[in-house]
């Protein structure tokens, strides 16, 4: 007997874990939803991956194409406006820049979700900095994105549902079962902090320099904790959920 059953025989079941009679549970059908938009980036593309190369790690961050698009704009309306001060001219290179990426993809007939998701972004953040004439205000909707999102991880580790959990549940063949086994159900709720913390850090290190009006170190920290440390959390995001979901037991199940 492996460890893993002897935890689910010995370990009472955690608050909430069964299902309803009538069928899938309401927590089984939000897993899903959550894995299908996980499985197309992210974690989803490295979870079942026995190991982690620097190629795989480019795909789960949307390729080269997609770092570019998620990196340049931003780092364009830094430079542009650090150099000149003419807050139109900033707004417009970064703009500028997201709408090729956009037309580049239709070109290509590439997959242009995530193109067209970066201009939507980057469009209504100059707006907002455009509205109100502040350079600073070109960062304030991801003040709210990370609000949001670290909302609701904080909520599902209240309700005892940690949302990774129930990601990783879906992707790994699990379903909800991972919250019967007391070591995998921990390993859960310390990914589900882990990625709270990430959002939480984000606004404790950004708003103070934007009440501060300093769009330089606003723009420097917005980058260095958007992808590079996105980057490291989804390493040691797969580097937890190979611990609990070794390869030989995930493709059993």
């Amino acid at each position: 007997m492996t460890d893993e059953q002897r935890d689910a025989r010995s370990e009472p079941d955690v608050p909430g874990g069964d299902a309803s009679p009538s069928g899938a549970s309401p927590s089984d059908e939000l897993s899903q939803s959550l894995a299908a938009a996980a499985e197309r980036s992210g974690l989803g593309r490295i979870a079942r991956e026995d190991s982690l190369t620097p190629a795989d790690l480019i795909g789960a961050l949307g390729g080269i194409r997609g770092l570019a698009e998620a990196i340049l704009p931003g780092l364009v309306f830094l430079i542009v406006y650090t150099f000149t001060r003419e807050l139109v001219w900033a707004l417009v290179a970064s703009v500028g820049l997201a709408v090729v990426f956009t037309i580049v993809r239709f070109i290509t007939r590439s997959q242009p979700t995530q193109a067209i998701a970066g201009l939507i972004g980057v469009g209504a953040s100059a707006a907002l900095s455009l509205w109100t004439g502040r350079a600073e205000d070109n960062y304030v909707l991801g003040f709210y994105t990370n609000a949001a999102y670290a909302t609701a991880l904080l909520v599902s580790l209240l309700v005892r549902w940690p949302l990774v959990g129930l990601v990783v549940g879906f992707l790994m063949g699990d379903g909800t079962e991972w919250r019967r086994r007391k070591r995998t159900y921990r390993a859960m709720q310390f990914l589900t902090l882990v990625w709270l913390g990430m959002f939480v850090a984000r606004l404790l290190v950004q708003v103070p320099f934007y009440f501060a009006g300093n769009v330089e170190a606003l723009g420097a920290t917005r980058l260095l904790m958007g992808v590079p440390l996105y980057a490291l959390l989804l390493v040691f995001s797969w580097l937890v959920v190979r611990a609990v979901y070794p390869a030989k037991q995930a493709a059993a199940e």
